[in-house]
């Protein structure tokens, strides 16, 4: 970069002229403008060209195409015009001046040539890039503005704002954009001055105007105490002094601010409203400019100057005096720089307007870098929201605390101005580890309400004042209301999505009792909505560890390295605190790994073997490298387990996401509760389904296939009433049964287990069958309240040596045994008899059926016969016709062909238990 400067120099006289391609002189400006008229398409102004001031000084620079560069052009613009002793275009032109470089360094990616030119009445400013292709639209004037986020005509929209005459300039090595800058018209050596007012409209004032003078120690006590503080208050000296100013201070709050007095008189300088209690008890408004010093040997004090409410005007820092616009006729005009920055109209969206405040906050005050912060709802940390100068992925939704460092540095409730960092470190956090030395933050607040705050800061120390604290103060409360209405838009957009989001997750969990499903629904609801990547880790009881159960993220890729890296790491300890606690184990562990493979790789010996796994260890370690947080798990007040949320390296998770997963954290955790308990249940229900079925394998009985089918209805979480048994009762003989309990659950499980060890141990003391069922019968009722009818087809099987088999059989209330002769021809093999479970008296009486080689015995429950599909049943008659078409088939195919067609004949699930066994005779087969 080349600097140059002159004070009354030509151009060829200036240093560094040499280094920089040579400025046009007079004649070539000439003939630029003659090309100007000539070709009107080369050319884009809003008013005359030729100014027609003489020159009286000129300073030039060139600056490198690199975004450092637009900082440095800003203070040499700044530097210069202050030299030249035009304070009051300063603002106006450094700003110009920032849009136009970085137009040319960054946008065009060329070097930027800045000549400043100093006229009788004003400033000229010249930026010239080596991009004359980058044209701008000609348009007729008035200039139509382009939309405010267009990179390439946001520039040229802020010298139509601020210059008083502006234009474009092509030729074919380069494109010139220049402004020009009115000086105010005011009185000869004034600094600043008012506006002429009749007398009438002067302020009012006493005869005698008392300005109260009071010095108050570090201690912020009364040290002095003038006559005139005695006239207006009615305290002598001697009354007050010792005592704290704030004792007598009556208006706990600054209006408009919030700032408390007390905090007021912390600040190095500060100007504003309060009240002060009179010796009479009244309370007199005072308007106040306080002042901290320091005394000979070092001791802070504060200064105050007080006067009546109504003669402020003796105090009150005077306004920036009115600039004339770019029309040349004089009308006072008031643009506010920093209204004009955010654009008209603003940006809508949040994020949109948040950034574009940071970035004119920034040009305004020349500093570095920007940031604006965001308030939580309860005002007790911050959230960044948009910055510039600074890395922002890394700082996005990064929160601190408001109360935070030592002093009036630690309020964000308050302007403050930093003049070294290194002096007061950690004051502010976020630029910690940024090179940033200097910074002036200000609150942003709404109705006294702490919604924010806004910094500017420096990589030099001492660069900002207590006069750019008020600007910028100024321009944070016009841009707070709009910011807390976006604010508070975008949060009502995210709080209807997130009932929408939390109705969905409710309805989702809530359809499934499978606890493996309802992790991975827990899982998948939060990736990538919530969080980038999820861990759910379960407890099984209060003595359990906490187990790593699922692992999902946003890449697939990355789940096996996650699920490694979590599983070496020790779990999150389970506590019943509510709400999200920071997790930095795996973000430590995933850089440890990633620095250890970085390591090994060096080593040639060692290149072959960890090369392929580097790359894994590195995206693991990004992966996880941002915010990890973990939510507890808790349902009916025990913790089942955390929901650990993470984000990418460098990311934090803004609080309104923090919230939404605490509420969905709580919806899980009753869920997978649920899906734990019904698991329970349904294991605790098969265990005792199994327990009332014989044990397997079933007895072979000789010359005799046995085939079994059971099927439950439902999902097994309830005890079916549905039973079948075969067991030896003595030698050559074997009972068989089939029945069926009432209803289902405990009590018709109770039943059914009674019935089935009852009916062994009937059976083997040698009874008959209707003996052996009277006294079941006796042993049901004995149940009272819990006893259950019940259907049994019992029967003893007797094989012969011929083949055949004798069968004797009671048929209680049951559906028929059906024999299937070798012709396929079908007969019921019983007659009916009452059921159990109902009177004490039965008359039951035994069957005999001989079932000759080939034949088929089918013994069914209710649940196959009563099989409906609509107002159709399959009944005993169709369950007969299915057999006549089983002739031939082994015991086994045929009930699997009685079960096929039972499925068939209803679309829908069973809604009863069912149970098949079935016997047949093959014969004897002699080789």
């Amino acid at each position: 970069m080349g600097l140059g400067y002159a004070g009354e120099d030509t151009p060829d006289s200036r240093p560094g002229a040499d280094d920089a391609p040579a400025r046009r002189t007079d004649e070539d400006r000439a003939r630029a403008a003659a090309r100007h008229v000539a070709e009107p398409r080369a050319t884009t102004e809003n008013a005359d060209f030729v100014t027609g001031s003489a020159v009286t000084a000129r300073a030039s620079a060139t600056f490198a195409p690199e975004g450092r560069s637009v900082a440095t052009a800003r203070a040499f613009v700044r530097d210069t015009l202050q030299g030249w002793g035009f304070t009051d275009l300063v603002d106006d032109a450094t700003v110009l001046t920032s849009e136009l470089v970085t137009n040319a360094v960054v946008h065009a990616g060329t070097s930027a040539e800045l000549l400043c030119l100093r006229e009788e009445d004003g400033v000229r400013v010249e930026v010239a890039d080596r991009y004359p292709d980058r044209e701008v639209p000609v348009h007729a004037a008035p200039y139509i503005l382009t939309d405010p986020e267009r990179e390439g005509g946001r520039g040229l929209q802020l010298c139509a704002a601020l210059a008083a005459r502006w234009g474009v300039e092509y030729s074919s090595t380069h494109k010139t954009v220049w402004f020009r800058l009115d000086l105010p018209a005011r009185p000869v050596g004034t600094r600043s001055a008012g506006p002429l007012l009749p007398d009438e409209l002067l302020p009012l004032a006493d005869g005698h105007v008392h300005v109260a003078v009071v010095q108050l120690d570090a201690e912020e006590t009364v040290s002095a105490w003038n006559e005139d503080a005695e006239e207006m208050f009615g305290y002598a000296a001697a009354q007050v002094v010792g005592k704290p100013l704030t004792d007598l201070a009556a208006w706990p709050h600054t209006p408009g601010t919030g700032t408390g007095v007390a905090e007021a008189l912390r600040l190095s300088r500060w100007e504003g409203s309060y009240g002060l209690r009179s010796a009479s008890g009244r309370v007199i408004p005072v308007y106040a400019s306080h002042l901290r010093v320091r005394d000979a040997e070092g001791a802070p004090s504060t200064v105050c100057l007080l006067v009546h409410d109504e003669e402020r005007a003796v105090l009150q820092a005077p306004l920036r005096p009115s600039r004339k616009d770019g029309t040349g006729r004089g009308e006072p005009t008031s643009p506010d720089a920093f209204e004009t920055f955010i654009g008209t109209p603003p940006p809508e969206d949040l994020d949109g307007l948040l950034q574009r405040t940071v970035e004119r906050a920034r040009d305004m005050l020349e500093g570095d870098a920007a940031f604006l912060l965001l308030a939580t709802d309860d005002e007790t940390e911050l959230e960044v929201r948009a910055s510039t100068g600074l890395p922002s992925a890394r700082q996005r939704f990064a929160r601190v605390q408001v109360e935070a460092g030592v002093g009036r540095y630690g309020s964000a409730r308050m302007p403050a101005v930093h003049e070294d960092l290194k002096d007061v470190p950690g004051a502010v956090p976020l630029l910690d580890g940024t090179g940033m030395r200097s910074v002036v933050t200000v609150p942003l607040k709404v109705e006294g309400r702490l919604t924010g705050s806004l910094g500017v800061a420096a990589e030099a120390p001492e660069r900002f004042t207590n006069e750019e604290a008020l600007r910028l103060q100024f321009a944070a409360d016009r841009i707070a209301l709009a910011v807390e209405s976006a604010r508070l838009g975008e949060l009502e957009k995210l709080r209807r999505g997130s009932l929408s989001f939390l109705v969905e997750a409710s309805d989702l969990l809530a359809g499934t009792l499978d606890r493996d499903q309802t992790l991975a629904l827990m899982a998948q609801m939060t990736v990538p909505n919530v969080a980038t990547w999820c861990a759910v880790y379960t407890i099984a009881d209060p003595a359990s560890e906490p187990y790593l159960s699922y692992v999902l993220h946003e890449d697939e890729d990355r789940i096996d390295g996650l699920k490694a890296l979590l599983t070496r790491v020790a779990p999150p300890e389970p506590v019943t605190t509510p709400g999200p606690r920071v997790w930095t184990e795996p973000a430590e562990a995933a850089h440890q790994a990633a620095l250890r493979d970085s390591m090994r790789s060096l080593d040639p010996g060692e290149l072959t073997l960890v090369g392929s796994g580097i790359g894994d260890t590195l995206a693991t370690a990004a992966a996880v490298g941002g915010e990890t947080v973990v939510l507890p798990l808790v349902a009916r007040n025990r913790v089942i387990g955390m929901l650990t949320l993470g984000k990418p390296a460098d990311e934090h998770f803004r609080q309104e996401i923090l919230e939404l997963a605490e509420d969905l954290s709580r919806r899980a955790a009753l869920a997978l509760d649920n899906a734990r308990l019904y698991s329970e249940r349904n294991a605790i229900s098969q265990s005792l389904q199994r327990s009332l079925l014989p044990p397997e394998p079933l007895p072979k009985v000789p010359n005799v296939e046995v085939e079994v089918i059971y099927r439950a209805a439902g999902e097994g979480n309830e005890v079916g009433g549905d039973f079948y048994d075969l067991f030896p009762i003595r030698e050559g003989v074997y009972g068989f049964a089939i029945g069926d309990v009432c209803g289902t659950g405990p009590e018709a499980a109770a039943v059914t287990g009674l019935a089935r060890h009852a009916l062994r141990l009937l059976a083997r003391e040698n009874l008959p069958g209707p003996a052996v069922l009277e006294r079941l019968n006796a042993a049901i009722l004995d149940e009272g309240a819990r006893s259950r009818f019940l259907t049994l087809l019992y029967g003893e099987l007797h094989p012969r040596e011929d083949g055949s088999a004798l069968l004797k059989v009671v048929c209680a209330g049951h559906p028929l045994p059906l024999r299937l002769h070798q012709d396929g021809t079908v007969s019921p093999a019983a007659e009916p008899q009452p059921l159990l479970g109902v009177m004490d008296d039965l008359e039951l009486y035994e069957e005999s059926v001989t079932l000759d080689p080939g034949d088929v015995l089918l013994c069914v429950t209710d649940g196959i016969t009563e099989r409906r599909e609509g107002t159709r049943m399959l009944g005993d008659d169709g369950l007969a016709e299915v057999l006549k078409g089983c002739t031939g088939l082994t015991a086994g195919a045929v009930a699997a062909r009685v079960m096929r067609a039972v499925a068939n004949f209803a679309a829908d699930a069973p809604s009863d238990d069912m149970a098949i066994l079935a016997m047949r005779l093959p014969g004897i087969h002699q080789d």
